[in-house]
């Protein structure tokens, strides 16, 4: 699950606003002072030579005394502001600590609000909508107009500093960067909390069970789990969410609105989560890592899921079979093979698929994207599982092992495959001809040849079963042979019969006779051979 931008933007958007507003404030005063002062002066220079009004009035006489008393107190007012500025200024070097969690500010009037945080208090009232606030910055959001526009997408801002954070979004602006790994953000908030990644820190508890977080909107979506709390509800299908942006980014489902476009793909999404997940597809970035076996993961979700590996947790568990899962949606789709439900359909070809995942794999086929892509050799790949099969080409690594000859596989479904030569099994039967076959996919591919061969050789004319055929077939006309052997140098068309021309050299006979013993090269050799026993 950016993540949206964090809350505290927010507070420091408003800070910034504030401390706009305080400055045209302490201007205003300096200017009443400064038009005031000189006014006084003249005043109190003048009274020596006071005209013959002042002259016929008697110090003794009450209104004397009135402008006696009055030009006292504006000298005693002058004095104590004296005072207070001098006050001020010893005052804001010290540094002042909240006693709950020891954060420090400098400024009174900045942990007085801190303190709000822990006490809950909200002491300013909205008259018109009769909702309560922690701070006046935030209460002015009721009020405050809003006057600043941006050019791009018209949202408007109630002050300019909002306004150039805003604008940092179309230009891609990113001024604050982490000097552990590099990383850059727009806003030294969204630093700030990315730097507790590094540090481990979490200064926000949960107070029923002691849980920790990093994020103070975290902590808040948190709580709701132990008060079922879901304040927010949608209008159109009557769901509810826990949140004001669980609410907004659940609301573009009705809309069709994906605000968020990938430059390199063209793809959009709903919400800036999705879309930064999405683009670690093309930048190969794997920011969370498994501290016990150092895997990478694109995002937080799929760590803790990948964890429970580790851990052996399987919490979400079939009601009809009692099987149990490591994921909820690995439960959910397991239930469906009982009831045999397919609800997600592929609108182009009318295919019906038992969870999401396996659709989304399955609609690539129809656009022909491949978004997956090998660093080493540039081949791009339909699936992520494809790409990680791929990559062991290269490292050479098979972690799939037979256990019953000890052969590896870089795969588990080539390590199922092979399995099933030792059982003999093949489950599959055609209805038509009656042979059967290992996988339902083998037998897929041999009813057409009783109906259909979809797959056509522009050259020749000759048509094929499955497009793999044709691709194989298409290089007779073309000559092409990718697959060359590192000992002798021959060339072939399949790499599997690169893999038995191998044996040559290896000396490998993987398959062999219960009978007798004998070992072959190939499996159809074996066949041959067990049919001198069976006769």
């Amino acid at each position: 699950m950016s993540d949206p931008e964090p809350p505290q933007i927010k507070e420091e958007e408003e800070d910034l606003c504030t401390s706009h507003e305080g400055e045209q404030l302490v201007l205003k005063q300096e200017t009443d002072t400064f038009m005031l002062t000189p006014t006084n002066k003249r005043r109190y220079h003048s009274e020596p030579e006071a005209n013959s009004d002042h002259q016929l009035l008697s110090h003794n006489t009450p209104v004397a005394e009135s402008q006696d008393q009055k030009r006292s107190k504006r000298a005693d007012s002058e004095s104590k502001s004296h005072c207070n500025t001098q006050t001020c200024k010893k005052e804001s070097t010290q540094v002042r600590t909240c006693d709950t969690c020891g954060k420090t500010f400098s400024n009174h009037s900045d942990l007085i609000k801190h303190t709000r945080t822990h006490t809950g208090e909200k002491p300013y009232h909205c008259h018109i909508c009769g909702k309560r606030f922690k701070s006046k910055s935030h209460f002015n959001t009721q009020t405050v107009k809003k006057s600043f526009k941006c050019e791009t997408c018209e949202k408007d801002f109630k002050c300019k500093s909002q306004l150039n954070i805003h604008m940092r979004k179309h230009t891609g602006e990113k001024p604050y960067h982490c000097n552990t790994c590099g990383k850059y953000f727009r806003q030294i908030s969204s630093l700030n909390v990315h730097l507790r990644t590094h540090s481990d820190e979490k200064p926000y508890t949960c107070s029923t069970c002691g849980k920790r977080f990093s994020q103070k909107a975290n902590l808040h979506k948190h709580i709701t789990t132990h008060t079922g709390e879901k304040p927010y509800s949608c209008e159109t299908c009557g769901k509810l969410l826990t949140s004001s942006l669980g609410l907004l980014i659940h609301m573009r489902t009705h809309t069709g609105e994906k605000p968020y476009l990938c430059k390199t793909c063209g793809k959009r999404f709903t919400s800036m989560s999705i879309w930064t997940t999405h683009m670690r597809i093309h930048t190969g970035e794997r920011p969370y890592l498994c501290k016990t076996c150092g895997k990478g993961f694109k995002c937080d979700p799929a760590l803790k899921v990948h964890m429970r590996i580790h851990t052996g947790e399987r919490p979400y568990s079939c009601e009809t079979c009692g099987r149990s899962f490591i994921t909820k949606e690995g439960m959910m789709a397991h239930r469906r093979t009982h009831t045999g439900e397919k609800p997600f359909l592929c609108n182009t070809c009318g295919k019906s698929f038992r969870h999401t995942k396996t659709l989304n794999d399955h609609i690539r086929i129809h656009t022909g994207e491949k978004p997956y892509f090998c660093e080493t050799c540039g081949k791009t790949f339909r699936l992520g599982g494809e790409l990680a099969v791929h990559i062991r080409t290269h490292t050479g690594e098979k972690p799939y092992l037979c256990k019953t000859c000890g052969k590896r596989f870089r795969a588990k479904s080539a390590l199922n495959s092979h399995v099933k030569i030792h059982t003999g099994e093949k489950p599959y039967s055609c209805e038509t001809c009656g042979k059967t076959f290992s996988f339902s996919s083998h037998l897929r591919v041999h009813i057409r040849k009783h109906s259909e061969k979809p797959c056509l050789c522009k050259t020749c004319g000759k048509r094929f079963c499955r497009e793999s055929v044709l691709k194989q077939h298409t290089m007779i006309h073309t000559g092409e042979k990718p697959y060359s052997c590192e000992t002798c140098g021959k060339a072939f068309r399949q790499s599997s019969v690169l893999t038995v021309h191998m044996r040559i050299h290896t000396g490998e006979r993987p398959y062999s006779c219960n009978t007798c013993g004998k070992s072959f090269k190939q499996q159809a050799n074996l066949q041959n051979h067990i049919r001198l026993h069976t006769g």
